[in-house]
């Protein structure tokens, strides 16, 4: 009940400023415990996952409350996401509730502290349990983006569960642009150099990519094609949208940024459908977009995912989405 309170609370206050109380306070060690009734463990990219819902990037930006959000039920934490240099991000104000649309728009530009107190951030809870992703990204100003994913690979392999390459974001600057085919078999070229290297010296670590919501059929085909052969080990479907639909009803519908939540949910996962029917069971998929309910999260796996993360749906619902969406998965899976 207090917890329900302090969410109540937190969404009074301007995004931004809630977002930065709740993470201090779960640094601290404050936060809910979730008290687990279903077994839900899960297999992807060879981790065993306690169960199948995932924290998204973008929450913990910088790798502070990751102990906390794995207390709170999570089955994994994805923090991020990092960029080599610290950087400010855009200018504020830059994210805003979309409340009757259930809905966020953000406009962060990866603020965060850099790789350098990041990777410190991991290193100190290293001893403790749980899967852990760190999501690598590029500088706002980087005259070489493809080299910021490769320190940022090489930078927080030993410390992270696994890595995923936030090519996505609509908020950087031309970082879209790697999704194209040839800057992607660029980026993923030199990225598993990388992986050769510390895999020799350090062992295995899973490679994940993540894409946009807005993409193509032949944008789709040319990733689908570029992940097999670059054999990345799973796809996250998929970051915030630039489109902006016309079932908005909230004044803030035109502010620039990546959309999420509720309205995000169809297009999403339409994209993950998409990406199953080329992928097959080659690569594993995690689907992320829009899931407010045990019912959105039972139909992303139905798309084809084998685990989904969450993120807008958490800052609304708080540990009743948590809830919900376990029993809705162990529904589906037929476990009583």
């Amino acid at each position: 009940m207090k917890y329900k309170i302090a969410a109540s609370i937190m969404r009074k206050l301007p995004a931004e400023t809630a977002h930065r109380i709740t993470i201090k306070a779960l640094s601290t060690g404050a936060g809910p415990v979730f008290k687990r009734k279903q077994r839900l463990e899960t297999k992807i990219a060879g981790l065993t996952l306690p169960n199948p819902i995932g924290m998204a990037a973008g929450f913990d930006k910088n790798a502070e409350a990751a102990d906390a959000l794995f207390r709170a039920g999570f089955g994994f934490v994805e923090c991020g996401t990092v960029t080599p240099l610290p950087q400010a991000g855009n200018p504020k104000p830059r994210i805003f509730r979309l409340k009757e649309d259930d809905a966020i728009i953000n406009a962060m530009g990866f603020n965060n502290v850099g790789l350098h107190d990041f990777v410190d951030h991991l290193r100190k809870r290293a001893h403790l349990p749980g899967i852990i992703g760190a999501n690598v990204g590029a500088n706002k100003d980087s005259e070489n983006k493809i080299n910021d994913y490769a320190l940022g690979v090489r930078r927080v392999w030993l410390h992270s569960s696994y890595i995923t390459m936030n090519i996505s974001s609509p908020n950087t600057k031309g970082l879209r642009d790697l999704q194209g085919a040839g800057a992607l078999e660029d980026l993923l070229g030199t990225v598993n150099e990388v992986r050769d290297i510390q895999t020799k010296t350090h062992g295995h670590r899973p490679l994940f990519l993540k894409v946009a919501p807005d993409l193509d059929e032949k944008q789709i085909a040319d990733i689908a094609r570029l992940v097999k052969w670059a054999k990345i080990n799973a796809l996250i479907v998929s970051n915030t949208t630039i489109d902006r639909p016309e079932t908005l009803k909230n004044p803030n519908k035109t502010r620039p940024g990546g959309l999420s939540g509720r309205p995000l949910f169809e297009k999403s996962t339409e994209v993950l459908k998409a990406f199953k029917s080329e992928l097959g069971d080659e690569i594993d998929l995690i689907g992320v977009g829009g899931i407010m309910s045990g019912d959105d999260a039972v139909k992303k796996l139905e798309a084809g995912a084998k685990a989904i993360q969450i993120y807008t749906g958490f800052i609304y619902r708080s540990m009743d989405l948590m809830y919900e969406i376990e029993q809705a998965i162990a529904d589906y899976r037929g476990i009583k």
